[in-house]
């Protein structure tokens, strides 16, 4: 739940649905966007199973921040008690250790990092600090944000490459509002794209690349879930 009491997976559908758009019109014409109706963990294992039979070269995971509930404070809006903490504003990736392509997914991570950096976000350093409990996470690329978190469930049990992005916080009151105008999630989207295109460009052979005679990325299937 948001700062302002909206629901997360409000922003997880709208920036997904925005994501979705703009890899299709970039070429990614394969790109699909899970949506599962039933709770986790059963959902979980249901989009990581669906990317997996779709044999999908590339897997993203969308959602929007928060912090644990003893760093939450109390504040009012329009006659409601809400939950917020401004704190701790930006971006966070996540990779698993586990997943069957974890060099793959950093390195797309770290694309991905870059790209959104590139457009003028930062990521979020606290997942480091003590006070996150259990929720504290090794930082293993601080140039691009990324974060390690073998236990989760879309990103361990995907083959393919896949990276888990905390698009901002929904819990900060000042990065609420911005998360969910159209100009943030296009510089999003936007970094998503690029990192996309270059990711599958590096992966792609000179030869075949050369042999179908358009840009390589058109011919890749991503997988966007919410």
């Amino acid at each position: 739940m948001s700062a302002r009491g909206i629901p997360e997976y409000a922003f997880n559908l709208q920036l997904s649905q925005d994501i979705d758009k703009a890899l299709v019109d970039a070429g990614f014409d394969k790109t699909v966007l899970l949506i599962t109706a039933k709770a986790p963990p059963y959902g979980l294992v249901e989009r990581a199973s669906r990317a997996n039979a779709m044999r999908a070269d590339l897997f993203i995971a969308i959602h929007h921040d928060s912090v644990p509930d003893n760093l939450l404070q109390w504040w009012e809006y329009e006659g409601q008690q809400n939950n917020y903490n401004d704190d701790y504003p930006g971006y966070a990736l996540f990779v698993s250790y586990d997943n069957a392509d974890r060099k793959g997914s950093l390195e797309f991570g770290h694309l991905l990092g870059k790209a959104l950096q590139a457009n003028g976000l930062k990521y979020t350093p606290h997942y480091t600090q003590a006070l996150m409990g259990h929720y504290r996470r090794e930082l293993v690329d601080a140039d691009a944000g990324i974060y390690r978190f073998d236990q989760l469930v879309v990103l361990k049990m995907t083959r393919m490459p896949a990276v888990l992005l905390e698009a901002g916080s929904i819990i900060n009151r000042q990065e609420e509002p911005e998360l969910a105008t159209p100009e943030r999630r296009t510089k999003t989207s936007a970094a998503i794209v690029a990192a996309a295109e270059d990711f599958c460009a590096a992966r792609t052979p000179p030869k075949i690349a050369q042999q179908a005679k358009r840009p390589a990325p058109h011919a890749k299937q991503s997988a966007v879930t919410r």
